[in-house]
Protein backbone atom coordinates (compact mmCIF):
# COMPACT_ATOMS: atom_id res chain seq x y z
CA UNK A 1 0.00 0.00 0.00
CA UNK A 2 1.20 3.48 -1.15
CA UNK A 3 1.95 5.82 1.55
CA UNK A 4 0.91 9.33 1.24
CA UNK A 5 4.11 10.70 0.74
CA UNK A 6 4.70 8.07 -2.14
CA UNK A 7 1.65 9.63 -3.69
CA UNK A 8 2.66 12.35 -4.11
CA UNK A 9 5.74 12.01 -6.01
CA UNK A 10 5.91 12.88 -9.63
CA UNK A 11 7.37 13.57 -12.94
CA UNK A 12 8.10 17.21 -13.59
CA UNK A 13 6.65 17.55 -16.99
CA UNK A 14 2.99 16.87 -14.51
CA UNK A 15 3.33 20.06 -13.50
CA UNK A 16 3.51 21.86 -16.83
CA UNK A 17 -0.62 21.40 -17.47
CA UNK A 18 -1.55 24.09 -14.52
CA UNK A 19 1.19 26.18 -15.48
CA UNK A 20 -0.06 26.55 -18.95
CA UNK A 21 -3.48 26.43 -17.62
CA UNK A 22 -2.73 29.19 -15.18
CA UNK A 23 -0.92 31.23 -18.03
CA UNK A 24 -4.03 31.41 -20.56
CA UNK A 25 -2.47 29.35 -23.02
CA UNK A 26 -4.41 28.34 -25.62
CA UNK A 27 -2.03 27.18 -28.25
CA UNK A 28 1.32 25.36 -28.90
CA UNK A 29 2.85 25.74 -31.77
CA UNK A 30 5.87 23.68 -32.82
CA UNK A 31 7.19 20.24 -34.02
CA UNK A 32 7.86 17.19 -32.19
CA UNK A 33 10.99 15.81 -30.87
CA UNK A 34 12.06 13.53 -28.27
CA UNK A 35 12.65 16.05 -25.83
CA UNK A 36 9.96 17.83 -25.55
CA UNK A 37 7.43 14.83 -26.02
CA UNK A 38 6.98 15.18 -22.42
CA UNK A 39 5.78 18.65 -22.66
CA UNK A 40 3.65 17.61 -25.56
CA UNK A 41 1.74 14.54 -23.53
CA UNK A 42 1.67 17.40 -20.21
CA UNK A 43 -1.35 19.04 -22.47
CA UNK A 44 -2.69 15.96 -24.40
CA UNK A 45 -5.43 15.98 -22.72
CA UNK A 46 -6.03 19.77 -21.85
CA UNK A 47 -8.13 22.33 -24.23
CA UNK A 48 -4.85 23.60 -25.19
CA UNK A 49 -4.23 22.70 -28.78
CA UNK A 50 -0.72 21.49 -30.41
CA UNK A 51 -0.15 22.93 -33.87
CA UNK A 52 2.28 21.11 -35.48
CA UNK A 53 4.23 23.16 -38.35
CA UNK A 54 6.42 22.04 -40.96
CA UNK A 55 9.21 24.21 -40.05
CA UNK A 56 10.69 25.46 -36.58
CA UNK A 57 10.68 28.97 -38.29
CA UNK A 58 7.07 28.69 -39.25
CA UNK A 59 6.14 27.89 -35.96
CA UNK A 60 7.83 30.43 -34.71
CA UNK A 61 6.60 33.13 -36.96
CA UNK A 62 2.64 31.48 -36.12
CA UNK A 63 3.00 32.29 -32.55
CA UNK A 64 4.71 35.61 -32.94
CA UNK A 65 1.80 36.45 -35.31
CA UNK A 66 -0.94 35.11 -32.50
CA UNK A 67 1.22 37.36 -29.65
CA UNK A 68 0.59 40.65 -32.12
CA UNK A 69 -3.02 39.95 -33.23
CA UNK A 70 -3.96 38.99 -29.72
CA UNK A 71 -1.65 40.59 -27.31
CA UNK A 72 -1.20 37.59 -25.31
CA UNK A 73 1.86 35.47 -25.32
CA UNK A 74 2.75 33.24 -28.07
CA UNK A 75 4.15 29.61 -27.35
CA UNK A 76 6.27 27.89 -29.44
CA UNK A 77 8.15 24.48 -28.36
CA UNK A 78 10.73 23.05 -30.45
CA UNK A 79 13.56 20.09 -29.64
CA UNK A 80 16.91 20.68 -28.72
CA UNK A 81 19.88 21.73 -31.18
CA UNK A 82 18.18 22.17 -34.78
CA UNK A 83 15.18 22.72 -33.83
CA UNK A 84 16.54 25.61 -31.87
CA UNK A 85 18.53 27.37 -34.42
CA UNK A 86 15.87 27.01 -36.57
CA UNK A 87 13.36 29.71 -34.86
CA UNK A 88 16.65 32.35 -34.65
CA UNK A 89 15.25 34.26 -37.51
CA UNK A 90 11.67 34.34 -36.57
CA UNK A 91 12.71 35.15 -32.81
CA UNK A 92 14.54 38.40 -33.66
CA UNK A 93 11.34 39.27 -35.85
CA UNK A 94 9.62 38.72 -32.56
CA UNK A 95 12.06 41.19 -30.41
CA UNK A 96 11.51 43.78 -33.41
CA UNK A 97 7.81 43.81 -33.50
CA UNK A 98 7.71 43.48 -30.06
CA UNK A 99 5.58 40.25 -30.22
CA UNK A 100 5.27 38.76 -26.45
CA UNK A 101 6.53 35.29 -27.73
CA UNK A 102 7.50 32.44 -25.37
CA UNK A 103 10.07 30.17 -26.93
CA UNK A 104 10.38 26.91 -24.96
CA UNK A 105 13.57 23.99 -26.02
CA UNK A 106 14.36 21.06 -24.73
CA UNK A 107 17.87 20.42 -23.70
CA UNK A 108 19.98 16.94 -23.05
CA UNK A 109 20.62 17.94 -19.60
CA UNK A 110 23.47 17.81 -16.57
CA UNK A 111 25.10 15.09 -17.74
CA UNK A 112 25.17 15.74 -21.55
CA UNK A 113 27.59 18.74 -21.37
CA UNK A 114 30.85 17.86 -23.59
CA UNK A 115 30.19 14.62 -24.40
CA UNK A 116 29.48 15.32 -27.82
CA UNK A 117 25.51 13.71 -27.67
CA UNK A 118 23.50 14.31 -30.83
CA UNK A 119 22.59 17.46 -31.16
CA UNK A 120 23.94 19.03 -28.42
CA UNK A 121 24.65 22.13 -27.98
CA UNK A 122 24.79 25.34 -25.34
CA UNK A 123 21.92 27.38 -26.51
CA UNK A 124 21.36 29.95 -24.01
CA UNK A 125 24.73 32.06 -24.93
CA UNK A 126 22.80 31.83 -28.61
CA UNK A 127 19.99 33.68 -27.75
CA UNK A 128 20.93 35.63 -25.32
CA UNK A 129 20.75 39.08 -27.00
CA UNK A 130 17.91 38.15 -29.21
CA UNK A 131 15.17 38.07 -26.13
CA UNK A 132 14.27 39.92 -23.11
CA UNK A 133 15.13 37.24 -20.71
CA UNK A 134 17.03 34.09 -21.80
CA UNK A 135 15.98 31.28 -18.61
CA UNK A 136 16.85 27.56 -18.05
CA UNK A 137 14.90 25.61 -15.16
CA UNK A 138 17.72 23.30 -13.31
CA UNK A 139 15.05 21.74 -10.77
CA UNK A 140 11.86 19.76 -11.67
CA UNK A 141 10.08 21.35 -8.74
CA UNK A 142 10.76 24.80 -10.22
CA UNK A 143 8.77 24.26 -13.52
CA UNK A 144 5.74 26.55 -12.35
CA UNK A 145 7.67 29.01 -11.64
CA UNK A 146 9.69 29.98 -14.65
CA UNK A 147 6.70 29.28 -16.95
CA UNK A 148 5.25 32.17 -14.87
CA UNK A 149 8.34 34.02 -14.78
CA UNK A 150 8.52 33.38 -18.47
CA UNK A 151 5.04 34.58 -19.45
CA UNK A 152 5.28 37.87 -16.98
CA UNK A 153 8.57 38.88 -18.56
CA UNK A 154 7.35 38.69 -22.52
CA UNK A 155 4.30 40.08 -22.05
CA UNK A 156 4.92 43.26 -18.86
CA UNK A 157 6.16 46.64 -20.18
CA UNK A 158 6.93 46.38 -23.78
CA UNK A 159 6.43 43.40 -24.79
CA UNK A 160 8.64 41.02 -26.48
CA UNK A 161 9.84 37.10 -26.73
CA UNK A 162 11.63 35.35 -23.92
CA UNK A 163 13.77 31.81 -23.77
CA UNK A 164 12.88 28.99 -21.35
CA UNK A 165 14.62 25.71 -21.29
CA UNK A 166 13.87 22.98 -20.31
CA UNK A 167 16.01 20.43 -19.92
CA UNK A 168 15.38 16.54 -19.98
CA UNK A 169 16.32 15.66 -16.44
CA UNK A 170 14.35 18.50 -15.12
CA UNK A 171 11.28 17.24 -16.96
CA UNK A 172 11.60 13.16 -16.29
CA UNK A 173 12.71 14.42 -13.07
CA UNK A 174 10.99 13.45 -9.84
CA UNK A 175 9.06 16.11 -7.73
CA UNK A 176 7.63 15.73 -4.29
CA UNK A 177 4.30 18.00 -4.69
CA UNK A 178 4.77 19.43 -1.16
CA UNK A 179 8.17 21.03 -2.12
CA UNK A 180 6.12 22.90 -5.08
CA UNK A 181 5.86 26.66 -4.59
CA UNK A 182 2.22 27.98 -6.04
CA UNK A 183 3.53 30.90 -7.69
CA UNK A 184 1.45 32.91 -10.10
CA UNK A 185 1.93 37.27 -10.62
CA UNK A 186 -0.55 39.24 -12.26
CA UNK A 187 0.92 42.94 -12.94
CA UNK A 188 -1.95 45.12 -14.67
CA UNK A 189 -0.17 48.35 -13.72
CA UNK A 190 -0.53 50.92 -16.57
CA UNK A 191 1.69 54.24 -15.68
CA UNK A 192 0.81 57.67 -16.20
CA UNK A 193 1.67 60.85 -14.79
CA UNK A 194 -1.50 63.73 -15.13
CA UNK A 195 0.98 66.27 -15.46
CA UNK A 196 2.65 64.45 -18.83
CA UNK A 197 -0.71 65.49 -20.06
CA UNK A 198 -1.00 69.28 -18.92
CA UNK A 199 2.31 69.57 -20.42
CA UNK A 200 0.82 67.71 -23.79
CA UNK A 201 -2.40 70.13 -24.01
CA UNK A 202 -0.44 73.26 -23.05
CA UNK A 203 2.22 72.21 -26.43
CA UNK A 204 -0.73 71.51 -28.29
CA UNK A 205 -2.65 74.73 -27.30
CA UNK A 206 0.16 77.16 -29.00
CA UNK A 207 1.12 74.61 -32.03
CA UNK A 208 -0.61 75.66 -35.18
CA UNK A 209 0.19 72.65 -37.17
CA UNK A 210 0.30 69.45 -34.88
CA UNK A 211 0.33 65.83 -36.25
CA UNK A 212 -0.27 62.49 -34.28
CA UNK A 213 1.77 59.61 -35.37
CA UNK A 214 0.10 56.61 -33.16
CA UNK A 215 2.37 53.47 -33.78
CA UNK A 216 2.13 50.12 -33.11
CA UNK A 217 2.57 50.80 -29.13
CA UNK A 218 -1.01 52.59 -29.64
CA UNK A 219 -2.15 48.78 -30.85
CA UNK A 220 -0.25 47.18 -28.55
CA UNK A 221 -1.99 49.28 -25.72
CA UNK A 222 -5.16 48.76 -27.49
CA UNK A 223 -5.79 53.01 -27.79
CA UNK A 224 -8.13 53.11 -30.83
CA UNK A 225 -11.03 54.18 -29.21
CA UNK A 226 -9.17 56.82 -26.68
CA UNK A 227 -7.43 57.83 -29.77
CA UNK A 228 -10.19 58.61 -32.03
CA UNK A 229 -11.78 60.58 -28.91
CA UNK A 230 -9.12 62.62 -28.55
CA UNK A 231 -8.62 63.53 -32.48
CA UNK A 232 -12.09 64.37 -32.54
CA UNK A 233 -12.52 66.37 -29.51
CA UNK A 234 -9.33 68.69 -30.45
CA UNK A 235 -9.41 68.22 -34.07
CA UNK A 236 -5.43 67.11 -34.81
CA UNK A 237 -4.52 65.39 -38.10
CA UNK A 238 -3.60 61.87 -37.46
CA UNK A 239 -1.59 58.78 -38.74
CA UNK A 240 -1.11 55.31 -38.72
CA UNK A 241 1.83 53.23 -39.20
CA UNK A 242 2.64 49.63 -38.77
CA UNK A 243 0.67 47.81 -35.82
CA UNK A 244 -0.99 51.31 -35.07
CA UNK A 245 -2.56 50.94 -38.75
CA UNK A 246 -6.32 50.75 -38.61
CA UNK A 247 -6.42 51.78 -34.96
CA UNK A 248 -8.48 54.90 -36.17
CA UNK A 249 -9.46 53.98 -39.57
CA UNK A 250 -8.14 55.71 -42.80
CA UNK A 251 -11.85 56.35 -43.54
CA UNK A 252 -12.19 58.86 -40.42
CA UNK A 253 -12.15 62.34 -41.77
CA UNK A 254 -9.27 62.83 -39.19
CA UNK A 255 -6.95 60.18 -40.38
CA UNK A 256 -4.49 60.27 -43.48
CA UNK A 257 -3.56 56.49 -43.66
CA UNK A 258 0.14 55.57 -43.06
CA UNK A 259 2.52 58.13 -42.00
CA UNK A 260 5.54 56.90 -44.36
CA UNK A 261 7.05 60.24 -45.70
CA UNK A 262 7.19 58.51 -48.89
CA UNK A 263 4.26 56.89 -50.02
CA UNK A 264 1.56 58.35 -51.76
CA UNK A 265 -0.90 60.63 -50.09
CA UNK A 266 0.08 63.83 -47.47
CA UNK A 267 2.63 62.05 -45.15
CA UNK A 268 5.49 63.75 -46.78
CA UNK A 269 3.74 67.72 -46.21
CA UNK A 270 2.52 66.80 -43.04
CA UNK A 271 5.92 65.88 -41.40
CA UNK A 272 7.72 68.60 -43.10
CA UNK A 273 4.95 71.35 -42.51
CA UNK A 274 4.29 70.41 -38.81
CA UNK A 275 5.44 72.33 -35.96
CA UNK A 276 4.24 69.69 -33.31
CA UNK A 277 4.75 66.26 -34.40
CA UNK A 278 3.16 63.51 -31.15
CA UNK A 279 4.39 59.90 -31.66
CA UNK A 280 2.42 57.71 -30.02
CA UNK A 281 3.99 54.05 -29.33
CA UNK A 282 6.08 55.14 -32.26
CA UNK A 283 9.92 54.74 -32.76
CA UNK A 284 12.04 57.25 -34.49
CA UNK A 285 13.40 54.21 -37.39
CA UNK A 286 13.31 53.48 -41.18
CA UNK A 287 9.51 53.92 -41.09
CA UNK A 288 10.00 57.62 -39.83
CA UNK A 289 12.99 58.06 -42.10
CA UNK A 290 14.89 58.28 -38.11
CA UNK A 291 12.99 61.59 -37.70
CA UNK A 292 15.34 63.15 -40.76
CA UNK A 293 12.10 64.52 -42.61
CA UNK A 294 10.30 66.24 -39.53
CA UNK A 295 10.67 70.20 -39.67
CA UNK A 296 13.87 71.28 -37.84
CA UNK A 297 11.87 73.61 -35.89
CA UNK A 298 9.15 71.44 -35.33
CA UNK A 299 8.44 70.36 -31.73
CA UNK A 300 8.52 66.55 -30.71
CA UNK A 301 6.59 64.93 -28.39
CA UNK A 302 7.82 61.04 -27.53
CA UNK A 303 5.12 58.73 -25.64
CA UNK A 304 6.84 55.09 -24.77
CA UNK A 305 5.82 52.08 -22.55
CA UNK A 306 9.89 51.53 -23.03
CA UNK A 307 12.68 54.54 -21.98
CA UNK A 308 14.97 53.88 -24.23
CA UNK A 309 13.14 54.17 -27.47
CA UNK A 310 12.17 58.08 -26.38
CA UNK A 311 14.75 60.02 -27.82
CA UNK A 312 16.36 57.63 -30.33
CA UNK A 313 17.93 59.63 -33.28
CA UNK A 314 16.63 62.78 -32.38
CA UNK A 315 16.41 65.01 -29.54
CA UNK A 316 12.78 65.13 -27.87
CA UNK A 317 11.04 68.07 -26.67
CA UNK A 318 8.23 66.19 -23.79
CA UNK A 319 9.32 62.46 -23.70
CA UNK A 320 6.72 60.83 -21.86
CA UNK A 321 7.39 57.26 -20.12
CA UNK A 322 3.82 55.23 -19.58
CA UNK A 323 1.14 53.54 -21.26
CA UNK A 324 -0.63 54.87 -24.66
CA UNK A 325 -4.39 54.51 -23.44
CA UNK A 326 -4.00 55.60 -20.18
CA UNK A 327 -2.53 58.66 -21.12
CA UNK A 328 -5.20 59.56 -23.63
CA UNK A 329 -7.60 58.74 -21.33
CA UNK A 330 -6.10 61.61 -19.06
CA UNK A 331 -6.26 63.74 -21.95
CA UNK A 332 -9.68 63.08 -22.93
CA UNK A 333 -10.26 64.65 -19.25
CA UNK A 334 -8.60 67.19 -19.47
CA UNK A 335 -10.14 68.59 -22.55
CA UNK A 336 -13.92 67.67 -21.81
CA UNK A 337 -12.89 70.21 -18.78
CA UNK A 338 -11.54 72.88 -21.28
CA UNK A 339 -14.09 75.88 -22.31
CA UNK A 340 -11.63 76.21 -26.16
CA UNK A 341 -11.96 72.82 -27.14
CA UNK A 342 -14.10 73.83 -29.72
CA UNK A 343 -11.65 76.76 -30.99
CA UNK A 344 -8.99 74.21 -31.07
CA UNK A 345 -10.81 72.05 -33.52
CA UNK A 346 -11.44 75.78 -35.51
CA UNK A 347 -8.18 76.96 -35.24
CA UNK A 348 -6.90 73.42 -37.07
CA UNK A 349 -8.81 73.29 -39.58
CA UNK A 350 -7.41 74.97 -42.10
CA UNK A 351 -4.15 72.53 -41.33
CA UNK A 352 -6.47 69.60 -41.96
CA UNK A 353 -7.89 70.84 -45.11
CA UNK A 354 -4.88 71.74 -46.40
CA UNK A 355 -3.41 67.61 -45.37
CA UNK A 356 -7.04 67.16 -47.02
CA UNK A 357 -5.93 68.23 -50.07
CA UNK A 358 -2.91 66.74 -50.90
CA UNK A 359 -3.79 63.81 -49.48
CA UNK A 360 -6.11 63.42 -52.40
CA UNK A 361 -4.26 65.02 -55.14
CA UNK A 362 -1.11 62.38 -53.94
CA UNK A 363 -3.15 59.03 -54.20
CA UNK A 364 -5.47 60.18 -57.23
CA UNK A 365 -1.75 61.32 -59.14
CA UNK A 366 -0.27 57.72 -57.93
CA UNK A 367 -0.42 55.02 -60.68
CA UNK A 368 -2.94 57.44 -62.68
CA UNK A 369 -1.43 56.91 -65.72
CA UNK A 370 -2.01 53.07 -65.51
CA UNK A 371 -5.34 51.60 -67.48
CA UNK A 372 -5.45 48.33 -66.07
CA UNK A 373 -4.74 46.83 -69.44
CA UNK A 374 -1.56 46.54 -68.94
CA UNK A 375 0.88 43.03 -69.73
CA UNK A 376 2.29 41.41 -67.59
CA UNK A 377 0.25 42.83 -65.19
CA UNK A 378 1.31 46.21 -62.94
CA UNK A 379 1.84 45.33 -59.46
CA UNK A 380 -0.03 48.62 -58.52
CA UNK A 381 -3.07 47.62 -60.74
CA UNK A 382 -2.68 43.90 -58.74
CA UNK A 383 -2.61 45.14 -55.03
CA UNK A 384 -5.33 48.48 -55.79
CA UNK A 385 -7.73 45.25 -57.24
CA UNK A 386 -7.22 42.73 -54.14
CA UNK A 387 -7.33 46.08 -51.72
CA UNK A 388 -10.85 46.60 -53.37
CA UNK A 389 -11.64 43.47 -52.72
CA UNK A 390 -10.95 42.89 -48.72
CA UNK A 391 -12.85 45.50 -47.86
CA UNK A 392 -14.48 44.01 -44.82
CA UNK A 393 -14.24 46.06 -41.54
CA UNK A 394 -12.73 42.35 -40.20
CA UNK A 395 -10.98 41.59 -43.17
CA UNK A 396 -7.08 40.66 -42.44
CA UNK A 397 -4.28 40.86 -45.48
CA UNK A 398 -0.69 39.46 -44.77
CA UNK A 399 2.11 41.58 -46.89
CA UNK A 400 5.24 38.98 -47.39
CA UNK A 401 8.49 39.74 -49.48
CA UNK A 402 9.83 42.36 -50.11
CA UNK A 403 8.43 45.05 -52.85
CA UNK A 404 5.58 43.00 -52.66
CA UNK A 405 4.58 43.38 -49.07
CA UNK A 406 5.64 47.68 -49.85
CA UNK A 407 3.36 47.64 -52.67
CA UNK A 408 0.59 46.44 -50.53
CA UNK A 409 1.36 48.26 -47.36
CA UNK A 410 1.41 51.65 -48.90
CA UNK A 411 -2.12 50.45 -50.84
CA UNK A 412 -4.06 49.38 -47.79
CA UNK A 413 -7.03 50.96 -46.67
CA UNK A 414 -7.02 50.15 -42.70
CA UNK A 415 -10.97 50.52 -41.64
CA UNK A 416 -9.94 49.15 -38.05
CA UNK A 417 -7.03 47.55 -36.42
CA UNK A 418 -5.75 44.29 -37.71
CA UNK A 419 -6.40 44.80 -41.03
CA UNK A 420 -3.30 44.27 -42.31
CA UNK A 421 -0.19 42.65 -40.84
CA UNK A 422 3.65 42.28 -41.71
CA UNK A 423 7.08 41.06 -40.79
CA UNK A 424 7.66 44.90 -39.17
CA UNK A 425 11.11 46.39 -38.61
CA UNK A 426 13.38 43.46 -39.24
CA UNK A 427 11.99 42.86 -42.56
CA UNK A 428 12.09 38.95 -42.37
CA UNK A 429 10.77 37.02 -45.68
CA UNK A 430 8.47 33.97 -45.03
CA UNK A 431 6.17 35.28 -42.36
CA UNK A 432 3.23 35.17 -45.08
CA UNK A 433 1.84 31.96 -44.72
CA UNK A 434 2.68 30.72 -41.17
CA UNK A 435 1.10 34.55 -40.30
CA UNK A 436 -1.70 33.69 -42.21
CA UNK A 437 -2.67 30.54 -40.59
CA UNK A 438 -1.59 32.31 -37.31
CA UNK A 439 -4.94 34.56 -38.09
CA UNK A 440 -6.94 32.03 -39.93
CA UNK A 441 -6.67 29.89 -36.84
CA UNK A 442 -7.78 32.92 -34.21
CA UNK A 443 -10.62 34.45 -36.61
CA UNK A 444 -12.40 31.61 -38.27
CA UNK A 445 -15.00 33.76 -39.58
CA UNK A 446 -12.90 36.40 -41.14
CA UNK A 447 -11.75 36.09 -44.48
CA UNK A 448 -7.60 35.95 -44.99
CA UNK A 449 -5.49 36.97 -47.80
CA UNK A 450 -1.85 36.51 -47.77
CA UNK A 451 -0.59 38.79 -50.44
CA UNK A 452 3.45 37.48 -51.28
CA UNK A 453 5.99 37.81 -53.44
CA UNK A 454 7.21 34.14 -55.30
CA UNK A 455 10.93 34.50 -53.67
CA UNK A 456 9.14 34.59 -50.41
CA UNK A 457 6.46 32.13 -50.93
CA UNK A 458 9.24 29.61 -50.88
CA UNK A 459 10.65 29.85 -47.04
CA UNK A 460 8.02 28.49 -46.14
CA UNK A 461 5.98 27.06 -48.90
CA UNK A 462 4.95 23.49 -47.21
CA UNK A 463 2.62 25.39 -44.51
CA UNK A 464 0.52 25.17 -47.37
CA UNK A 465 0.32 21.11 -46.02
CA UNK A 466 -0.45 22.91 -42.67
CA UNK A 467 -2.95 24.34 -44.00
CA UNK A 468 -5.27 21.86 -45.45
CA UNK A 469 -4.48 19.94 -42.47
CA UNK A 470 -5.41 21.77 -40.22
CA UNK A 471 -8.42 22.67 -41.96
CA UNK A 472 -7.34 26.81 -42.35
CA UNK A 473 -8.60 27.59 -45.74
CA UNK A 474 -6.71 30.62 -46.12
CA UNK A 475 -6.02 32.76 -50.09
CA UNK A 476 -2.71 33.16 -51.39
CA UNK A 477 -2.15 35.60 -53.78
CA UNK A 478 1.35 35.81 -55.86
CA UNK A 479 2.85 38.70 -57.01
CA UNK A 480 5.05 36.63 -59.55
CA UNK A 481 7.88 38.33 -61.45
CA UNK A 482 10.06 35.45 -61.66
CA UNK A 483 13.09 37.12 -59.66
CA UNK A 484 14.01 38.67 -56.58
CA UNK A 485 12.17 41.98 -56.87
CA UNK A 486 13.69 44.32 -54.36
CA UNK A 487 17.31 43.00 -55.14
CA UNK A 488 17.07 43.04 -59.04
CA UNK A 489 15.92 47.02 -58.36
CA UNK A 490 18.94 47.92 -56.33
CA UNK A 491 20.54 46.15 -59.30
CA UNK A 492 19.09 47.88 -61.92
CA UNK A 493 19.75 51.34 -59.97
CA UNK A 494 22.93 50.53 -58.94
CA UNK A 495 25.53 48.99 -61.42
CA UNK A 496 22.63 49.36 -64.89
CA UNK A 497 22.14 45.72 -64.79
CA UNK A 498 21.34 42.78 -63.58
CA UNK A 499 24.16 39.97 -62.42
CA UNK A 500 23.51 37.14 -63.76
CA UNK A 501 22.75 34.12 -61.87
CA UNK A 502 21.62 35.92 -58.73
CA UNK A 503 18.25 37.34 -58.94
CA UNK A 504 16.44 34.51 -61.26
CA UNK A 505 14.01 31.93 -59.93
CA UNK A 506 12.29 30.56 -62.62
CA UNK A 507 8.28 30.15 -63.27
CA UNK A 508 7.38 27.08 -61.14
CA UNK A 509 3.31 26.67 -61.99
CA UNK A 510 3.09 27.18 -57.71
CA UNK A 511 -0.61 26.91 -58.34
CA UNK A 512 -0.50 23.74 -59.66
CA UNK A 513 1.98 22.48 -56.73
CA UNK A 514 -0.96 23.86 -54.17
CA UNK A 515 -3.45 21.51 -56.11
CA UNK A 516 -1.09 19.00 -55.65
CA UNK A 517 -1.10 19.63 -51.75
CA UNK A 518 -4.68 19.36 -51.50
CA UNK A 519 -5.66 22.88 -52.19
CA UNK A 520 -6.69 25.20 -55.12
CA UNK A 521 -5.05 26.91 -57.83
CA UNK A 522 -5.67 29.58 -60.44
CA UNK A 523 -3.50 31.18 -62.65
CA UNK A 524 -4.38 35.12 -63.46
CA UNK A 525 -1.60 37.05 -66.22
CA UNK A 526 -4.78 39.72 -67.04
CA UNK A 527 -5.93 41.92 -64.69
CA UNK A 528 -9.91 41.63 -65.73
CA UNK A 529 -9.06 38.28 -64.03
CA UNK A 530 -8.16 39.39 -60.47
CA UNK A 531 -11.39 40.11 -59.08
CA UNK A 532 -13.48 37.08 -60.41
CA UNK A 533 -9.93 35.29 -59.61
CA UNK A 534 -11.00 36.35 -56.02
CA UNK A 535 -14.22 35.59 -55.78
CA UNK A 536 -13.90 31.63 -56.82
CA UNK A 537 -11.06 31.55 -54.23
CA UNK A 538 -13.01 32.54 -51.33
CA UNK A 539 -16.25 30.67 -52.77
CA UNK A 540 -13.92 27.83 -52.70
CA UNK A 541 -13.96 26.63 -49.00
CA UNK A 542 -10.03 25.50 -49.15
CA UNK A 543 -6.69 27.28 -48.86
CA UNK A 544 -6.44 28.44 -52.74
CA UNK A 545 -3.61 29.85 -54.34
CA UNK A 546 -3.99 32.40 -57.10
CA UNK A 547 -0.61 32.85 -59.25
CA UNK A 548 -0.63 36.23 -60.77
CA UNK A 549 2.07 37.04 -63.44
CA UNK A 550 2.96 40.74 -62.72
CA UNK A 551 5.49 43.11 -64.96
CA UNK A 552 9.35 42.31 -64.01
CA UNK A 553 10.17 45.36 -65.22
CA UNK A 554 8.54 47.72 -62.22
CA UNK A 555 10.71 49.21 -59.64
CA UNK A 556 8.77 49.24 -56.67
CA UNK A 557 7.85 51.73 -53.71
CA UNK A 558 10.39 49.84 -51.64
CA UNK A 559 13.32 49.71 -53.47
CA UNK A 560 12.74 53.79 -54.63
CA UNK A 561 12.81 54.20 -50.76
CA UNK A 562 15.57 52.38 -49.68
CA UNK A 563 17.35 54.16 -52.11
CA UNK A 564 16.06 57.69 -50.69
CA UNK A 565 17.66 56.35 -47.13
CA UNK A 566 20.58 55.59 -48.94
CA UNK A 567 21.03 58.81 -50.03
CA UNK A 568 20.47 60.57 -47.03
Amino acid sequence: MKTNNEKSVMKGWNLITDAFLKAGVEYIFGLPGESISPVQAAVENTPIQLITARHEQAATFMAEAYARITGKPGVVLVTFGPGFTNTISAMVNAQMSNAPVVLIAGAHGGKSPDRLGLQDMRQGPIIESIVKKSLVCRKPERIPEYIDMAFRCASQGRPGPVFLELPIDVLEGEVNAANVRKIGTLCESRPVDREDALRIMEMIEIAEKPIIMAGSGSYYSRAGGELTEFVEKVGIPAFTLKMGRGVIPDTHPLCFGSSIPTIPGCAGVAITDADLVILLGNRLCLFTVTGSFFNAGAKIIQVDIEPEEIGRNRAIDLAVFGDIRALLKECNGIVAQKANAGSLRARFQGWVEKLKKAHDEGRKSALNELTGQEFPIHPGVLVRGVDAFMDRDDDIIIADGGDAQVWMTVTRTCRSAMNILDSGLYGCLGVGLPYGLAAKLINPGRRVLVYTGDGSLGFNFMEIETSIRKKLPIVIVIENNKKWGMTSCSMKMKFKHLIPGTVEIGDPPYHKAVEALGGRGILVERSENIRPALEEAFASGVTTCINVMTDPEIIGPGSQALAILDSI
